[in-house]
């Protein structure tokens, strides 16, 4: 990968759909690759999510092979892909850390009320506490009208 990174951290949603193209048009133009990651959270209702021993295998194949297939669907750029497991804003801010990447760039649901000014819950954390600058991208009213609730990943 070249030196420049963006990390687009994808839901398999149409927002995270626009925040993949989004980064990819930066990417190209500012001559970076992409890192794209999946995050399998433990569920919302858990009562001790610290006990969370991970998604069972056959869910894990099936995110990775989703996530293959969105990072095969950018083409001319260098990308790498990864599957984590954890909570979704505290894995997004590990990765840039540890990976040093130049920006974040996400996509939001925006359907956590008005007191979050339309971000989701992972976009304002990653928001709050990245590093590095962060491009947030929304999904165009036609295509948020469209989502099924929630997955609980990111």
């Amino acid at each position: 990968m070249s030196s420049r990174r963006i990390l687009v951290p994808v839901d398999f949603t149409p927002c995270s759909d626009e925040a993949l193209k989004t980064a990819a048009t930066l990417a190209r133009g500012s001559d970076s690759g992409l890192l794209i990651v999946h995050i399998v959270e433990p569920p919302i209702l858990m009562e001790h999510p610290e006990c969370f021993n991970g998604a069972p295998s056959e869910l894990m194949k099936e995110f990775q092979q989703m996530l293959d297939k969105i990072a095969a669907s950018v083409e001319g750029l260098p990308r790498e892909q990864r599957l984590l497991e954890g909570p979704a804003a505290d894995a997004i801010l590990d990765l840039a850390e540890t990976e040093q990447v130049d920006w974040i760039v996400l996509g939001t649901h925006g359907r956590c009320g008005t007191g979050r000014l339309g971000m989701g819950r992972v976009a304002e954390a990653v928001v709050r506490r990245a590093q590095c600058p962060v491009l947030v991208v929304k999904a165009a009213a036609s295509q948020a009208a469209m989502l099924a609730p929630a997955s609980g990943n990111y």
